[in-house]
């Protein structure tokens, strides 16, 4: 059974230090490198793999040739880096263009899959989780994927966030409901 895998902000090729040396590399190569490996050791190719925007910078060429060897089906969510011809790249691929945000129900939970940290939640905190919107973003750069929590259920799934490796979905669940259990 095929899983539900998520990421932003990959930024390939982007080749500046505030980028790939908070994310323990010493050149964007080597990020590059160790994000294709990541992703190649976690997603199997019939697996949905939902990017939340930022997907490469500088040289398009290079940057989807990247694109082309991460696993799964892609889905892409557009983000501030992402510009129309880059835009046009991902489309020709034949990859799922998404826009600027998608929703996602799985198991009973809801989702709003976005580039950018977006409050979808209206005084429903006493709701069950599977009642609620749940947002899932990047943009930020945050190692802290509960960043947001306390604007609402928001939850960063960028690549600092986790270790420069996708989150699964299940564990996304999973993770929030700690959380939400200890606050």
């Amino acid at each position: 059974m095929s899983k539900i895998w998520l990421s932003s902000d990959l930024h390939f090729c982007h080749d500046r230090e505030f980028i790939y040396g908070p994310r323990g590399f010493k050149s964007v190569h080597e990020m590059n490198d160790a994000i294709i490996k990541n992703f190649n050791d976690t997603v199997a190719w019939d697996d949905d793999l939902f990017i939340l925007g930022d997907c490469f910078l500088n040289n398009n060429e290079e940057g989807m040739n990247l694109m082309r060897r991460l696993p799964g089906i892609k889905h892409i969510i557009w983000g501030n880096h992402d510009s129309d011809v880059r835009k046009g790249l991902i489309r020709h691929e034949g990859w799922w263009d998404c826009g600027y945000a998608t929703t996602l129900t799985y198991k009973g939970y809801h989702f709003y899959l976005s580039h950018y940290p977006t409050i979808t939640s209206n005084l429903d905190i006493d709701k069950p989780l599977n009642r609620r919107t749940i947002n899932l973003c990047g943009h930020v750069h945050t190692q802290d994927k509960f960043l947001d929590m306390d604007k609402g259920l928001i939850y960063h799934v960028e690549l600092d966030a986790h270790n420069n490796c996708p989150v699964l979905i299940d564990n996304i669940i999973e993770d929030i409901k700690h959380y939400t259990h200890a606050h």
